[in-house]
């Protein structure tokens, strides 16, 4: 079985392309429909895979963003602390402050620079993912216009799937 969706559209595009020709059309072509139908099925299936690892790359960026918050609360406290004990002794009290007001100023920095670098990363990401799905759908539209366009364009009236009728071809 086909890992991903780009696997899956690559081996319905080669079972397309390596399609005969119908006899006096350069354009159509015969494909095994069980075969292609089974093909979509499995894109299909993997769609919500697709979705699921976007919205583990959110809950990943969430939680990215909660340990930077919580790394620089803890950074701030531990200049805090440092402050007290430094303000304790009179004559470096102004080091202390410079000091603690440098150090939550470098954790808020950080904390930016942590928050800008996740969001850029699962931008990325979903951008990625959704230029994916994309393209996968995209494909599909389009093998299934030329797999409708192969089976002569005929409609059941059940289900609205196409339906090559041989019979009606004979007529």
């Amino acid at each position: 079985m086909a890992s991903g969706v780009e696997e899956l559209l690559d081996m319905l595009f080669q079972m397309v392309d390596e399609a005969k020709n119908v006899p006096l059309s350069m354009d159509k072509c015969m494909v095994e429909r069980d075969r292609a139908l089974d093909l979509i099925d499995d894109i299909r299936a993997h769609f919500p895979v697709e979705l699921a690892e976007a919205q583990k790359l959110l809950a990943m960026r969430n939680e990215y963003i909660t340990s930077a918050k919580r790394e620089a609360e803890m950074i701030r406290k531990q200049a805090e602390n440092e402050a007290q004990k430094m303000m304790m002794q009179e004559s470096i009290y102004l080091q202390a402050q410079q000091k603690s007001t440098e150090m939550v100023r470098q954790a808020e920095e950080r904390s930016r620079e942590l928050k800008r670098s996740a969001n850029e990363y699962c931008e990325d990401a979903l951008r990625r993912t959704e230029e994916a799905v994309a393209e996968a759908y995209d494909e599909i539209k389009k093998s299934r216009s030329r797999f409708r366009a192969a089976a002569g364009g005929t409609v059941s009236a059940s289900g609205g799937r196409v339906v090559y009728d041989a019979a009606a071809e004979e007529d």
